[in-house]
């Protein structure tokens, strides 16, 4: 089964910390991505740029609404997303604890992907 693990994070946060630290923190889970690209169980995945860059679009009385910035405003937004391939939940679980570590910075949700078929999952 395949899943989507999507990171959420204060970016004020984030962008508080200096490159170095941020360079630091997405490194200390090389290791762990090294590991699961070997096993075939990372499928694709990247960071998100800020929440500023981000365009939402709607349908609304006929029309296409496109509004700057993201759907809600939250205290935490949507980082980045990884695609894997585990076997049930509890793998699912074990691989999503990995990205997480000991960080406080960032929460994961992880949620199955339904299979579409003729639709590819990744590229």
């Amino acid at each position: 089964m395949k899943y989507m693990l999507l990171t959420y994070l204060d970016e004020k946060t984030w962008m508080s910390l200096s490159a170095d630290e941020q360079k630091r923190q997405m490194e200390s889970c090389n290791p762990h991505i090294e590991k699961l690209l070997a096993a075939k169980k990372i499928l694709a995945g990247a960071p998100l740029h800020p929440t500023s860059t981000a365009t939402t679009m709607r349908f609304r009385d006929g029309k296409r609404v496109l509004t700057d910035g993201p759907f809600a405003e939250t205290r935490e937004q949507l980082g980045g997303y990884t695609i894997i391939d585990a076997n049930d939940l509890d793998e699912a679980i074990s691989i999503a604890s990995g990205f997480l570590g000991t960080s406080t910075l960032v929460s994961l949700e992880l949620r199955p992907i339904v299979n579409i078929d003729n639709v590819p999952v990744t590229p």
